[in-house]
């Protein structure tokens, strides 16, 4: 288990930079730099009981893990002849933003509704 948890750590840690920025892409003298917003979360688990807790030997312990991850497109650095400026991706910009301003909302109303009473 130990060298699973070791083998996790130096592969999240080799990720870093590159999975956020990608690799620099040149397309007609325009350099394009994608940026990203990446997490992830690993986690594990046991019945906590040991085998020779009266259980037979050919029974299996129960035990479990999983990860998983997330990454979201949020735009590009753009380097030309102009400088460097960042273009954002307005779709991710409007599937991240519509649910928090509906959220916003909601809350506000709530807020209202507390104040005239």
């Amino acid at each position: 288990m130990t060298s699973l948890a070791v083998q996790l750590a130096e592969t999240v840690k080799s990720l870093g930079v590159g999975s956020v920025y990608g690799e620099p892409v040149e397309v007609e003298g325009v350099t394009l730099v994608p940026v990203a917003l990446v997490y992830y979360g690993f986690g594990g688990g046991s019945d906590g009981r040991d085998d020779r807790e009266g259980r037979d030997a050919e029974s299996v312990s129960m035990s479990g893990g999983g990860g998983g991850g997330v990454t979201i497109p949020v735009g590009a650095y753009i380097k030309d002849e102009s400088g460097l400026r960042f273009r954002p991706n307005t779709i991710s910009l409007l599937a991240v933003g519509i649910p928090f301003v509906w959220v916003a909302g909601k809350a506000l109303a709530r807020v209202i509704r507390v104040l005239k009473k």
